[in-house]
């Protein structure tokens, strides 16, 4: 079965005592937009998050995926979250939807890190942060800011309503917090697609 965008909408919301707001945490194949004081944070490893924000009507969004795109013929399965194309594709939608302009849209993108051993075999995030640079280019939204690559988890905040997005490298025992987020995504969405046409990095 299809997911529609609204299924997956981040909903893990909490209140963060460090910068004293309103939180909603987005998990690997979910978004998020806002235009209020409402803080937006992921967690990643070879995973790619892109903040987009409108720098006229001050809302922005962020998404998580974790893999460029899917194979030719599986419409349905790429139509998943899990994947940058479709991520990227709702993120923009969304922010549409609720007033943002194309054309006042900037990218803040984070993620694509070899926080696993063997992880440069499967090339997972090189792959991912390649893609998001390139569908950015091809859409005309320019990136203002980037941490991509290295070795390293990364804990990225993002505050739609001024669009400052700011980034914790994780430490080896912080990492573990990304790594079993898309760990356990993966496990579901495999279980979930016949396919089973997920790559673990």
């Amino acid at each position: 079965m299809m997911l529609l965008p609204s299924e997956q909408r981040a909903t893990h919301s909490l209140f963060d005592r460090e910068f004293n707001r309103e939180c909603v945490k987005v998990l690997p194949g979910e978004y998020f937009i806002a235009s209020d004081q409402t803080m937006i944070m992921t967690v990643l490893g070879s995973c790619v998050a892109a903040c987009l924000w409108d720098t006229e009507r001050g809302v922005g969004g962020m998404n998580h995926f974790m893999l460029p795109d899917g194979d030719a013929g599986q419409s349905e399965v790429s139509f998943s979250m899990r994947y940058g194309v479709c991520a990227m594709e709702v993120l923009i939608n969304e922010l549409l939807k609720v007033g943002a302009d194309r054309k006042h849209l900037v990218a803040k993108v984070f993620g694509g890190g070899q926080v696993m051993a063997g992880g440069a075999q499967s090339n997972v995030g090189h792959r991912n942060a390649a893609f998001v640079r390139r569908y950015l280019a091809t859409e005309g939204i320019p990136i203002v800011s980037a941490d991509l690559l290295q070795t390293w988890g990364r804990r990225v905040v993002f505050f739609p309503d001024t669009g400052e997005a700011l980034v914790k490298r994780l430490v080896l025992e912080t990492q573990a917090t990304a790594l079993q987020d898309e760990t356990h995504y993966a496990q579901r969405i495999q279980s979930a697609s016949p396919a089973g046409d997920i790559d673990l990095f």
